[in-house]
């Protein structure tokens, strides 16, 4: 793919400040909506600054040369849950977050060295691009689901309508319109422009329905602005602290015991793993995009000691562990802009937002009929992205075939594992299946291959 900025490329000023809003825009709805699932008076302020804080800890770490922004983490969902339900308290529960984050951290740290010392080639055989291409995949189609759920509801409402699924399509049309026919400037920032079309169609549908008295019509929830503007905006609510993590775990670490601690370290060490293998991927998929293998350069060990440390850093603040983000991914695809310089832009512009109460509450109303059909295109891109890696492999020959087919069919049927309060996602099982598949077959081959040449 040629890019318009490569990766050490920096844009103007102007433009950095647009393209890095564009990134925000991208993972914005699912970096706030972790908190929101969780609960137990999380912040979503506080987890966008956490997440701003843990993207600029790994752009550090990995040398500037990785473009990628860390959001929080839905595979720690049920770890979250289950840290604050065994908690004596809410205190306790914020310190079992904070100590359940550093366990993962920290897992990753050490597996950082492990692929330091015996290199990552051992990772290109046991993932080649038949298994790694349709895992990504995965990534994306996996999200298919929620993106068309959120394309049909009303955020006023929460019910299906019709008019939301026209203001979700009339965003994911005008991104794919600006996009390919667009001048320069505008294919820079075909997000942000499908986003404005949305909310101006979802804003003049809404105030008809309001006018009329027509739930059918309203699509955008207006209440986090009403809430806000109440009173009037005064200074101290234009800016607030976010309600950071570490001041209420702190306070609650002298509840911990030994018992609770293991809970802990068994609800989050195991998804460590899972979420190593989607990490793994995701660099395999960025990498295709810049044309550069990250796991060589600046290399595994330093992008995974970024995603660790990182959401160490980012959990402290926000509470949220963090992950690197397929949207972001996509987002730098589409627009063909790999600048580190905008994701550290973007970064940026998370922890300032933060403070920033109107700000936030303007975000807030962009309703998800919008986001779900900008999501298409994001979500979209990345499946295809995946499907790219393997079109030079042979799908003639059984092995591939069956590879392939095993890691789409286990993903996109939602095949996934319990162990407790551990979940194997569908992602990590399609891309486990994969790799067995792959092994067990792969003595065919060799002996299908032995054949061919005595034949010669």
């Amino acid at each position: 793919m040629r890019l318009v900025y490569d990766v050490q490329d920096r844009p103007t000023f102007k433009q950095l400040i647009l393209f890095g809003f564009q990134q925000v825009l991208a993972i914005m709805a699912a970096t706030i909506a972790v908190p929101l699932i969780v609960g137990n008076e999380m912040s979503t302020a506080a987890a966008l600054f956490g997440a701003g804080l843990g993207t600029l800890t790994y752009i550090l770490i990995t040398n500037k040369k990785s473009p990628v922004f860390l959001g929080s983490s839905f595979a720690f969902i049920g770890s979250m849950i289950a840290g604050f339900a065994g908690a004596v308290s809410l205190q306790a529960g914020y310190a079992g977050l904070l100590l359940g984050v550093t366990f993962a951290g920290l897992t990753y740290v050490i597996i950082a060295l492990i692929v330091r010392k015996v290199g990552v080639d051992w990772i290109n055989k046991l993932m080649p691009p038949v298994v790694i291409g349709p895992t990504v995949s995965i990534i994306g189609l996996s999200l298919a689901g929620s993106a068309i759920h959120n394309l049909s509801v009303s955020s006023v409402t929460n019910e299906k309508t019709n008019i939301a699924v026209l203001c979700g399509l009339i965003a994911l049309f005008t991104t794919m319109l600006v996009s390919t026919y667009g001048s320069k400037k505008a294919k820079m920032i075909p997000f942000i422009i499908g986003i404005l079309a949305g909310y101006t169609a979802a804003a003049i549908f809404t105030v008809i329905g309001f006018k009329t008295n027509n739930p059918y019509l309203q699509i955008i929830n207006f209440s986090a602005i009403e809430a806000l503007t109440t009173n009037g905006v005064t200074l101290q609510t234009f800016f607030q602290v976010p309600d950071f993590t570490f001041p209420k775990a702190f306070a609650g670490v002298k509840e911990l015991d030994a018992t609770y601690i293991t809970t802990i370290a068994v609800a989050y060490i195991p998804v460590s793993f899972v979420v190593f293998a989607e990490h793994i991927a995701d660099h395999k998929n960025i990498s295709s995009v810049i044309n550069k293998d990250l796991l060589t350069d600046p290399g595994l060990d330093k992008t995974l000691l970024g995603d660790g440390i990182g959401s160490i850093v980012g959990a402290l603040f926000g509470g949220c562990p963090n992950t690197t983000y397929g949207e972001s991914v996509a987002c730098v695809a589409i627009t063909r802009n790999a600048s580190v310089a905008t994701i550290v832009t973007a970064a940026i512009e998370c922890i300032l937002l933060s403070f920033l109460a109107p700000v936030i509450a303007f975000i807030t109303t962009i309703p998800s009929c919008v986001m779900g059909g900008v999501c298409m295109a994001l979500y979209g891109f990345i499946a295809v992205s995946g499907l790219k890696m393997i079109q030079n492999v042979p799908l003639d020959q059984n092995r591939n075939l069956f590879v392939v087919s095993a890691i789409l069919i286990a993903g996109i049927g939602n095949m996934t594992l319990n162990f407790g309060n551990v979940t194997i996602t569908s992602v990590a099982c399609a891309l486990i299946l994969g790799i067995l598949v792959n092994n067990m077959l792969a003595k065919e081959v060799i002996e299908e291959e032995e054949i061919d040449t005595d034949l010669l």
